[in-house]
């Protein structure tokens, strides 16, 4: 599996989820840039995504789905404060009744051509991010992460 550490702190209440992938940075950010692909991944397994507004750009949103085993469907957005192709993304996350969470995503190459991946997710207040995790986001996020590793091509061709 691709993530290497999962940390929950309390105190700042943040997740941070952290992966290797073997593949190039420039790959990698494909996964985040083109709806198609993150379709692919960012729902957890048995919850996939459907992209229906996808503008990566500051300023824009990024509007979702993900239909449950049950064909219920849980809608979600992004306004995006910040993009750095490839190398950074930085959004809003939420959807109906749920807190709003801050995401910032950072991809760095390692030595052997493997790329980091770092995604920090952060709550106003303890009482919003235990709402989160009531719900098994925190394990969700984590699961969606982990089948990153099957969509990539080393070569970055897919």
């Amino acid at each position: 599996m691709p993530v290497t550490s999962v940390v929950k702190d309390a105190d700042a209440r943040t997740l941070t989820i952290t992966a290797r992938f073997d593949a190039s940075v420039e790959r990698v950010w494909r996964l985040w840039s083109d709806p198609r692909q993150l379709e692919r991944w960012w729902g957890p397994p048995g919850y996939p995504a459907t992209v229906t507004e996808h503008d990566l750009v500051p300023g824009g949103t990024v509007a979702y789905f993900m239909t449950g085993p049950d064909g219920e469907q849980h809608h979600g957005w992004w306004r995006v404060r910040g993009v750095d192709p490839p190398r950074a993304l930085e959004f809003d996350d939420g959807g109906p009744d749920m807190p709003t969470g801050a995401i910032s995503v950072a991809l760095s190459e390692l030595a052997g051509g493997d790329t980091q991946m770092i995604v920090t997710a952060s709550w106003e207040s303890a009482e919003a991010m235990r709402r989160i995790f009531d719900t098994g986001t925190d394990a969700g996020m984590t699961a969606a992460v982990g089948q990153i590793d099957e969509l990539l091509d080393p070569k970055g061709t897919t």
